[in-house]
């Protein structure tokens, strides 16, 4: 179940899942590509271990640029035996309230960057003869959540693009793929999602507050890559129950998320349009 001597590339690393990641990567004897935007957070990162670390630092939809950063990571050590797409963006706002520059933000960042590096780095796997995949999407990967349509679209897409890119490249190639499906972890996502206008909403709420300790939620990552796992659930309550109905008893769990949603609009008309809104302790059904 270890990844020693492994050399795993992580985007969005200088912080939450992806620095928890890296960090518990390091503790098993990893070597670990950091990348990101916060190039001194990135470099304390690095110190933990200066011997086998290597920062790659990159504004993930810098997409000119990736062909220059594949040649990068793969000089370091001559391969690369694990991709974690981790960077991402989340969304607080109600569809009513979200100009469409903000569902192309959460594209871009969510689905496309992802996408773009996994198409970049494939085929040097191709001709590595295997290696493994991953991508950090949501809950709202799989369960459309109040409050997130476009966070809901971007992670379900790119669930999409990974579960197709399986059945490409597993069997034919050796390459494996798995898609991370977090609920609520403690990390910044909440205070740096988007709201409707565009700009940083600048604060967490309950269930993000009371969400699973990173540090926890990177070793059940770990331990479903190293067991090349196709998804790896990373939720407790409501979160893990939403995932389980929405194959159980759709329905049903669509009545629920439609409660949320009926809630949410009338906190809406008591608030006005516009209305910065949080959701409540009873929606548990997001990332």
């Amino acid at each position: 179940m270890s990844h020693a001597a492994k050399v795993v590339w992580i985007t969005g690393a200088s912080s939450g899942i992806g620095e928890a990641l890296a960090l518990a990567l390091l503790e098993q004897g990893a070597e670990v590509i950091l990348s990101g935007r916060r190039v001194e957070a990135l470099q304390a990162l690095a110190e933990r271990a200066p011997q086998r670390t290597f920062v790659l630092p990159f504004e993930s939809t810098d997409y000119a640029r990736l062909p220059a950063l594949v040649e990068q990571a793969w000089a370091w050590r001559g391969r690369i035996d694990l991709l974690v797409n981790n960077a991402g963006v989340s969304q607080r706002s109600l569809a009513l309230d979200t100009d469409l520059a903000v569902y192309r933000q959460l594209m871009e960042v969510d689905y496309l960057a992802p996408v773009a590096l996994t198409q970049a780095l494939l085929p040097r796997l191709v001709e590595q003869g295997g290696g493994q995949l991953a991508v950090v999407s949501s809950v709202a990967g799989k369960v459309g959540a109040p409050l997130r349509t476009g966070y809901c679209g971007a992670k379900h897409a790119v669930v999409g693009y990974f579960e197709a890119l399986r059945a490409e490249v597993e069997a034919a190639y050796g390459i494996g793929v798995s898609v991370i499906l977090p609920g609520s972890v403690r990390t910044a996502i909440a205070q740096n999602s988007l709201e409707g206008n565009g700009s940083q909403r600048g604060r967490s709420d309950t269930n993000i507050d009371n969400g699973i300790d990173p540090a926890v939620a990177a070793q059940t990552i770990l331990a479903g890559l190293a067991a090349r796992q196709h998804d790896i659930v990373v939720a407790e309550g409501m979160e893990k129950l939403a995932l389980q109905l929405r194959q159980a008893d759709a329905e049903k769990l669509f009545a629920l998320t439609a409660q949320e949603g009926a809630r949410l609009a009338k906190q809406r008309e008591e608030l006005g349009a516009g209305a910065s809104i949080d959701p409540g302790d009873v929606q548990r059904l997001q990332g």
